[in-house]
């Protein structure tokens, strides 16, 4: 399984021509339905999605029922574990708070590969590799 970052969630609803290759990765990532989010994931998709500077925002009901049928798809609880682990893997690793709760997320939900543009791609964080799925193919884990 795959974790999937806020980006992809973000995407998949664009109605950005610019982004139209992405719109189409991403709902490609989501149809297939092998993935799992974070609470943080949703969280972050529903503000970014619903603010009021988005082109393209969604209502605040239309983010709801995202969210909603999303939801149905394995989703990694965020725990005291997580936050401490997430506090010591950004000082480690030196990138903010917020990209560690994802790697560590994805750790916890035991997925090898996180899906986003947000931290390099390629990086291994001791067993978790961030793939760009927007840079190409994704990669199964090995």
């Amino acid at each position: 399984m795959h974790f999937v970052d806020t980006n992809v969630l973000l995407y998949s609803v664009s109605t950005d021509p610019a982004e139209t290759a992405k719109l189409a990765v991403a709902r490609e990532i989501l149809r297939d339905g092998d993935f799992v989010l974070s609470v943080q994931v949703l969280q972050e998709f529903f503000v970014q999605a619903t603010r009021n500077s988005r082109s393209g925002r969604l209502t605040h009901e239309e983010a709801v029922g995202l969210v909603t049928t999303w939801s149905r798809v394995p989703i990694q609880e965020l725990t005291r574990g997580i936050v401490m682990n997430a506090m010591g893997a950004s000082q480690r690793w030196q990138i903010s708070y917020w990209d560690a709760a994802i790697i560590e997320s994805a750790r916890a939900a035991q997925c090898a590969i996180v899906l986003s543009e947000d931290l390099h791609d390629g990086q291994n964080f001791d067993g978790v590799r961030v793939r760009n799925p927007f840079r190409g193919p994704v990669v199964e884990s090995g």
